[in-house]
């Protein structure tokens, strides 16, 4: 299987950065992983929130990869333990499931379509965390549920 991490804007601050790409690094070890940013909107200015949303999507829509599955980042999804997307994890790949692409939207969310076209959604928490941080929480809890599938010592349930 391989992960793809599609995230809209750049992570800014340094110790963040920093915490993605160790992360990443350790996720290589087990399986294939990239990220894509994509590059928020410049000229918001006058712009309700469902206009950006829905400029957004649109590119969403346009550049993602036709196969893989799915998997949206929002926070009306369901929220699952590290032990439930660990198990989540080994049944796509029973499933045969090859591309993983997990989705962060901007600021105002993702629209209906993006919704729909989503394989899953998943919440990271019922807290509110900035995009920057959701970024560090879900490559650390990829990297938590990879090595909870290799019985490495990561973990402690």
């Amino acid at each position: 299987m391989k992960f793809s991490l599609v995230f809209t804007g750049k992570t800014s601050e340094s110790y963040l950065r920093e915490g993605v790409k160790v992360y990443l690094d350790r996720i290589r070890h087990y399986l294939p992983v990239e990220v894509k940013e994509i590059t928020p909107l410049r000229e918001t200015r006058g712009l309700d929130p469902a206009m950006i949303r829905a400029k957004e999507s649109e590119w969403f829509l346009k550049n993602l990869p036709s196969s893989g599955y799915l998997v949206l980042l929002d926070e009306a999804g369901s929220e699952l333990t590290s032990m439930e997307l660990s198990a989540f994890l080994q049944a796509r790949m029973n499933q045969g499931i090859r591309h993983m692409i997990f989705l962060t939207g901007g600021a105002y969310g993702v629209t209906e379509e993006i919704k729909k076209k989503s394989n899953f959604i998943l919440s990271l928490s019922k807290m509110t965390f900035t995009h920057q941080m959701s970024r560090l929480i879900i490559v650390e809890q990829l990297y938590r549920a990879l090595t909870i599938l290799k019985g490495e010592p990561y973990h402690n349930p």
